[in-house]
């Protein structure tokens, strides 16, 4: 099951079958167990600085935070994955500087938290090559190769 969260104080709400699908894309591409859930939060810029100050001890904004989790639920018979939390406002500005849509950008954000909470990382050279390389798969499968990281 996945869950789509987003603040009430949002404006211009983005369509949450597209995000919905996007998530599943990355769940089906990576193989993981039909009983996973994750949920994904898009928030403020402000929501998301108290949370990356609260767990990373970074007092700013960022554009996706990941928290892996990754706990049986034995009353559902599901795997909690973890949360992808995005801030709008960071996705909408990044996507207006590389001239494409906000939610293609929301979009590749899912694609980066989700990998993030399967384990791939960007610590190092190789981490980095591996990760961006599932990005392009997916972002490529979503037909969004265009906006995939180099």
């Amino acid at each position: 099951m996945i869950y789509i969260e987003i603040s009430e104080s949002i404006q211009n709400k983005p369509d949450e079958g597209i995000l919905l699908n996007t998530a599943k894309q990355v769940l089906h591409h990576e193989s993981v167990p039909l009983n996973s859930s994750l949920t994904i939060l898009l928030t403020t810029n402000e929501h998301i600085q108290q949370l990356n100050r609260q767990y990373r001890n970074v007092d700013a904004p960022t554009d996706v935070l990941s928290f892996k989790m990754d706990i049986p639920d034995p009353d559902e018979n599901t795997q909690y994955l973890g949360d992808v939390v995005i801030s709008l406002p960071i996705a909408s500005e990044q996507a207006k500087k590389q001239g494409y849509p906000t939610i293609s950008e929301v979009q590749l954000l899912i694609v980066h938290g989700i990998l993030h909470i399967l384990g791939y990382d960007h610590n190092n050279p190789q981490e980095k090559s591996r990760m961006w390389q599932k990005q392009r798969e997916i972002l490529k499968e979503l037909g969004l190769e265009s906006i995939a990281p180099p």
